[in-house]
């Protein structure tokens, strides 16, 4: 947390703080990502691996992601304030008045491993949608909840309203979780999907076939997406019939 001191204060206009990276990453977290990026080293560095043009196309792709998760560490910050909520990625910055603001909420980390934050905490806005505050989560803070619980307290005068729950938009928050549920759903399945177009685009290169790359790591992989996830979001609204 931003607990300096001058990023921590109540003057009568709200609680003002911002939240950023205070602890590093987890030793095992480093030693994973570094076996990663010295596997793909290596497969880079030998000749008969991948075709040249291939070769140069993911090391581009792994110096973007590789930008990115700097930025994404170096800028990325939650701020509360008296005019609301602002959250900062590596390029993106997204702002919520607090009257634009239904919830804030902490929620089980649905991917948590040994080396990730347990819990994380949600914004959720007057339509049911939601936005993770980075850094606001239980590696960062010692106590989250009392640290959330406090934000809803000292910032309820600015909404206008009280931190009371309001069925419509409790109906469109689970409306919207079951879609992110299907999409999750899907991952596994696109990601077999990818590497099989992969494998298959590796036979036509080595075999002096015509190979798509834009089709088969693309468009086919999307396609897949796309049709999981529409299958398994029908499957959710559905099983309410069958209870």
């Amino acid at each position: 947390m931003g607990g300096d001191g001058e990023d921590d204060r109540d003057d009568g206009r709200g609680v003002e703080r911002e939240y950023s990276r205070q602890r590093k990453a987890s030793r095992r977290r480093l030693v994973g990502l570094w076996i990663v990026q010295g596997n793909f080293v290596l497969q880079m560095a030998r000749p008969d691996s991948v075709p040249a043009r291939y070769r140069l196309l993911a090391v581009v792709l792994m110096a973007m992601l590789g930008v990115w998760a700097i930025l994404a560490v170096r800028r990325g910050r939650t701020t509360v304030g008296a005019d609301g909520v602002t959250t900062r990625g590596a390029f993106r910055v997204r702002r919520w008045a607090w009257h634009d603001i239904y919830d804030l909420r902490v929620e089980a980390n649905p991917g948590q491993r040994s080396a990730d934050p347990r819990s994380l905490t949600y914004l959720y806005d007057n339509d049911g949608r939601r936005a993770r505050l980075p850094y606001v989560d239980d590696w960062q803070l010692p106590d989250l909840w009392a640290e959330v619980a406090d934000l809803h307290t000292a910032n309820a005068r600015h909404r206008g309203m009280t931190w009371e729950r309001r069925p419509a938009v409790e109906v469109r928050i689970r409306e919207r979780a079951a879609q992110r549920k299907a999409r999750l759903r899907a991952v596994p399945g696109t990601v077999i999907v990818f590497f099989a177009a992969f494998a298959y685009l590796l036979w036509e290169v080595f075999t002096d076939a015509d190979p798509h790359p834009f089709l088969l790591l693309l468009c086919v992989p999307l396609t897949a997406y796309a049709l999981l996830a529409a299958f398994f979001h029908w499957r959710s609204t559905r099983a309410p019939a069958h209870a």
